[in-house]
């Protein structure tokens, strides 16, 4: 038996007194026929207990949950206190039509220059196309969506041709994507166009409904247990507003790692060094915006499965608040962590696909109270005061801002996301479904059924606590900056191609500073702002108070002009616009 720990209460505990010491996760990094075997013993029923409490013991899940007295009651899902309303906005009515709050957002951003797509000298810096690149180049007719839709398909058969397997897509149909083109190209030559989001090719990850696709959440067998009907309410928004949805873009299995490795389908490679993962676990959602073959891809993020893949390949990605928006439609419908959000190449795509796709639920409504969203409105000059005006706290071993017991956060989120993910994957378990997921989930699952009721009541507590700290933080500040990751892009073994492979220290370092935005609810960006020594990138991560997206966006705009430095071309990159591979 341990000894029990009793904690203060949140309102009592000396957060100046706090250090910071960032600890590393205990577990073993497994491939091969090692984590066969370990897999094997994992799932024994005696001696996988023992292994998983041995596991839970060395990152004291067990002193922080059963050992400790928590004063708070439970948090069964974030709630948030009312905050002060943000300065130089323009709000969005959430019952509005998608293509109308798109429109407004467009207001929001800097006049257009359409120089730069006349630019044929192969010299100049390097930039990703925008959306409204795209729109100009439609609406003056130096290119049609049809046009561009070959020029994917192209590219998407040399990817898919590469050895070995890579996959962006993992369902894809060239006939559906023609004729999305065909009919944008319709739109545009009659000036019937829907929003300036027409004709712009997007991409779904493979745990959002997206028709006709199937749902396969990166396994091999999801799509034989859910059959996709309709579009997620995102994918409709988007598809109301003109877009040209591609395919499902592919994923770490289930969502339930952060590396993007997929034994199934083949593990997508990061396009600045193919040798290295994008991130996880919305991996080709990532690699398919950094490789230039969609302005956006929608990605969930239940432990920084958006942010994580954005930063390790120099894009943008953004988490909204909890409840921001509607859930219905994806793989997991019901937890309490997750979210549906966007990575594009830039913060003025990532804010026009925000527009289009936001809006609560009606539960999530009644519940949360969520403020009105609203857009930062770039182009006045009170804008750019508020951002100066913007109080920033960031907390690293260089402490500015102090918050107690990120341990316990960590622990308080595994508890939670993998207790809910478990509860709504369980009745598709039947009939051995569960033995044919690869091996790192199936660890990743062994773990979360050691977890008992009360361990999930206890995560809840803590949740309270942390909530309490951080919201004591944001009376002080407006935004917490972090770097998004612990690290840059972790090389792909080779052999972990084949089998997959499970490695704790790599998973603590690129979800050392994500959790807060998932367990608490926040708001997050992740923005590019520069390399590494090797060429890799680096990204910055923005948190902000729940329902301030604007706050986080303004400031993400402002870094990416005046911050970040010129961007380099990944290796794997294709102009779709234009025709031709740079």
């Amino acid at each position: 038996m341990g000894k029990k720990r009793v904690l203060l209460p949140a309102s009592e505990v000396d957060m100046t007194a706090v250090k910071y010491t960032p600890q590393r996760i205990q577990g073993p990094h497994l491939t091969g026929c090692w984590l066969k075997l370990f897999v094997m013993l994992a799932e024994a029923p005696i001696i996988g207990s023992m292994i998983m409490i041995l596991l839970k013991n060395k990152n004291r899940s067990s002193e922080m949950l059963k050992n400790t007295v928590i004063p708070e009651d439970p948090m069964f899902k974030p709630e948030f206190p009312p905050q002060e309303s943000e300065p130089a906005v323009v709000c969005l009515e959430e019952d509005g039509k998608p293509e109308e709050r798109v429109e407004l957002a467009l207001q929001c951003l800097p006049d257009y220059n359409p120089g730069c797509i006349q630019i044929a000298d192969s010299s100049a810096p390097f930039r990703y196309w925008k959306i409204r690149d795209y729109a100009y180049a439609y609406r003056s007719k130096l290119t049609t969506p049809s046009q561009v839709a070959e020029n994917f398909i192209s590219a998407i058969e040399e990817f898919n041709n590469k050895n070995p397997l890579a996959p962006l897509l993992i369902s894809y149909d060239p006939g559906e994507v023609r004729s999305q083109a065909a009919a944008s190209t319709q739109r545009f030559k009659e000036g019937s166009e829907l929003s300036i989001l027409d004709g712009i090719f997007m991409a779904v990850k493979d745990d959002i409904d997206c028709c006709p696709h199937p749902s396969k959440g990166g396994t091999t067998w999801f799509h034989e247990v859910h059959e996709v009907k309709k579009d997620a309410v995102c994918v409709s928004r988007l598809r109301s507003c003109g877009a040209v949805l591609v395919g499902k873009t592919n994923m770490h299995e289930l969502g339930l790692g952060t590396t993007g490795n997929n034994a199934n389908f083949g593990t997508t490679r990061n396009p600045h060094a193919p040798d290295r993962y994008t991130g996880g676990s919305s991996s080709g959602s990532a690699a398919i915006v950094a490789s230039g073959l969609c302005s956006a891809a929608l990605g969930t993020d239940g432990g920084g499965s958006i942010r994580i893949p954005s930063s390790l390949c120099g894009v943008v990605g953004l988490k909204t608040t909890y409840g921001r928006t509607d859930m219905k439609g994806l793989l997991y419908r019901g937890g309490t962590v997750a979210i549906v959000g966007s990575i594009t190449a830039s913060v003025e795509d990532a804010i026009l696909v925000y527009a289009a796709i936001l809006g609560s639920s009606p539960a999530e409504r009644v519940s949360l109270k969520p403020d009105l969203p609203c857009l930062p409105n770039l182009t006045s000059c009170e804008s750019w005061y508020a951002v100066g005006s913007l109080r920033l706290g960031k907390y690293t071993e260089t402490i500015e801002v102090v918050i107690p017991e990120l341990p316990e956060m960590r622990t308080a989120h595994i508890v939670s996301v993998g207790s809910e993910a478990l509860s709504e994957l369980n009745p598709d378990f039947e009939d051995g479904k569960s033995t044919r997921l690869t091996y790192d989930t199936r660890i990743n699952l062994a773990l979360f059924r050691t977890f008992t009721a009360s361990d999930y009541v206890a995560a809840q507590c803590l949740r309270r606590r942390l909530m309490y700290y951080h919201m004591e933080i944001f009376k002080k500040v407006d935004i917490i900056v972090t770097p998004t990751t612990g690290m840059t892009a972790p090389i792909i073994s080779p052999i972990a191609l084949k089998v997959g492979e499970t490695n704790f220290h790599v998973s603590g370092n690129l979800m050392r500073f994500v959790l807060a935005g998932n367990l608490l609810g926040f708001p997050a960006i992740s923005v590019p702002v520069g390399y590494d020594k090797q060429g890799l990138p680096i990204g910055m991560q923005l948190i902000g108070r729940p329902w301030c997206e604007a706050s986080i966006l303004r400031l993400a705009a402002a870094i990416e002009e005046n911050c970040a430095g010129p961007k380099k071309k990944p290796v794997q990159f294709y102009d779709i616009l234009k025709g031709n591979q740079l």
